[in-house]
């Protein structure tokens, strides 16, 4: 079972990183998990996109990085690492899944839709622990060898695919710069207060899941459907309820992903299909009610 962590200054964890991080054999971590991490200061993330489902919402063919998007990210923590995560399922897959992990000692956070009327229905397990890198990732891996998660990674592209939207104009008015990934534009967007969890900083926010993501896939004429999660303070979410809806962006769950986080934070999550740039003028309203940074 997950020991016991105690809750240590955050400067001092924050000193101690990069000691811990040059410990950990991340070339041992990448072989258990099969593929190679994307490195962000001290956080390797590992992505499990679900590519191998045909999911489909309001007409739209949802691309894998536009919503099916599953990951891990591990950080150095307490003479080994925290590990947060979030698989996406199939309900027949939650209970196999679950059981392989609760087994070998990691944590489920949450279970819930992310998205409404999407067929087949997908449903997102976060996970969460501490322990040895390469063991966390093991259990990880066994586990979802319960699902049909594709654990073979997807052969990298020649080129990234067009995104067929003004991408500048979308910059300019979330506030930051977007990628490109998978044929989908995205953004992540930091709150302005650190998140901890049993007293580790949760940064970089954007890798380990605290940042404010938000999803344009074109769908043809300048329009995009969006999806995505608002990182929000409690008294945040019925502002931001009320900017989305007045914007025709629809909010389809409310709920937490972690359970010790420093402050509570809630998880909203939205869609809509529609003009890229008037989507993105709606989300920036509900980001300005909220303690998002813009650069």
């Amino acid at each position: 079972m997950r020991a016991m962590i105690p809750v240590l200054v955050g400067t001092a964890l924050l000193a101690a990183a990069p000691a811990a991080a040059q410990e950990i054999d991340w070339a041992k971590v990448d072989a258990a998990f099969g593929r190679k991490a994307a490195v962000n200061g001290y956080v390797h993330r590992y992505g499990f996109p679900r590519s191998d489902l045909k999911v489909t919402l309001d007409g739209v063919d949802i691309k894998p990085a536009l919503a099916l998007g599953g990951w891990v990210a591990l950080k150095p923590a307490h003479g080994g690492a925290m590990v947060m995560g979030d698989l996406v399922l199939l309900e027949s897959e939650i209970n196999p899944v679950m059981s392989a992990l609760i087994q070998n000692g990691l944590e489920i956070t949450a279970i819930h839709n992310h998205v409404l009327r999407a067929n087949p229905a997908t449903f997102y397990m976060h996970v969460g622990g501490h322990g040895d890198p390469a063991k966390l990732a093991t259990t990880i891996v066994q586990a979802l060898q319960s699902s049909k998660t594709p654990l073979t990674p997807p052969a990298a592209p020649a080129a990234q695919p067009a995104i067929d939207l003004d991408t500048a104009q979308l910059d300019q008015i979330i506030g930051v710069k977007g990628q490109a990934n998978g044929g989908v534009y995205q953004f992540g967007v930091p709150r302005r207060d650190p998140v901890t969890e049993h007293g580790v900083q949760l940064a970089p926010p954007g890798p380990i899941g605290v940042a404010t993501a938000i999803n344009f896939q074109p769908t043809g004429g300048g329009k995009a459907a969006i999806t995505g999660d608002f990182v929000l303070a409690g008294e945040e979410v019925n502002p931001v309820i009320r900017e989305l809806r007045q914007s025709g962006i629809e909010v389809t769950a409310i709920h937490s992903h972690m359970l010790t986080e420093q402050p509570r934070l809630i998880f909203m999550h939205f869609w809509a299909n529609d003009d890229a740039v008037k989507l993105a003028k709606g989300l920036r309203a509900a980001l300005d009610k909220t303690a998002s940074g813009k650069s």
